[in-house]
């Protein structure tokens, strides 16, 4: 977020449809697509329930969203140089609070997590698609999905096997908040949007 001419409060200078024009330029395959689509809706809710201390509600959701969406921009095409890509991508654009939480969103990178954004797409990245793992073999999809049923699958080291177990651990822990009470908060921030995503069955 850059700030205005006079040093005044930050303003978003990044759009949405800017960022999803990206995303949509630099990630062809539909599958990344709406997962980037996901953890977007999901960061937006976040940004309400966590981006307190904002000057500017809109601002602060917006940079909630853009961080959820273009966390993994660059990773279909340069797997290899993920996140270095969509990172300095968003540096020449004076976005480094958006750039630093994608830089911060898989711990073994080492990079602090300092504020709520950078905490809250660790948290969100990870547990969404995995929530949306948990929809596609539920009859109802995401519907009838329940909290104790995601914490059975998380257990269950088979399933969605590729889905880091130790990063939605940290997730919560880095929100302070318990891991069932933050599977809630997701399933509820992307329910309203279960047709979008294809998590109805």
């Amino acid at each position: 977020m850059g700030r205005t001419q006079d040093g005044g409060e930050p303003k978003m200078a990044l759009t949405r449809d800017q960022g999803w024009q990206l995303l949509c330029e630099w990630t062809p395959g539909a599958a990344l697509r709406n997962h980037a689509r996901a953890v977007e809706l999901v960061m937006r809710a976040a940004a309400v329930r966590y981006g307190e201390g904002a000057s500017d509600g809109a601002t602060i959701i917006e940079a909630f969203g853009l961080a959820g969406m273009l966390h993994d921009a660059d990773y279909e095409q340069w797997p290899a140089e993920h996140p270095r890509r969509i990172v300095a991508w968003l540096r020449e654009r004076g976005e480094e609070p958006i750039a630093h939480a994608i830089s911060a969103h898989w711990t073994k990178w080492g990079v602090p997590h300092k504020t709520p954004l950078d905490k809250a797409l660790l948290a969100c990245d990870e547990l969404t698609g995995f929530i949306g793992a948990c929809c596609l073999v539920r009859p109802g999809g995401i519907t009838t999905l329940e909290t104790k049923s995601v914490l059975k699958k998380l257990k269950d080291k088979s399933f969605a096997a590729k889905v880091e177990r130790d990063e939605i651990d940290a997730g919560a822990r880095l929100l302070g908040v318990p891991l069932a009470e933050h599977i809630d908060f997701v399933i509820a921030a992307l329910k309203p949007h279960a047709a979008e995503l294809g998590l109805l069955r």
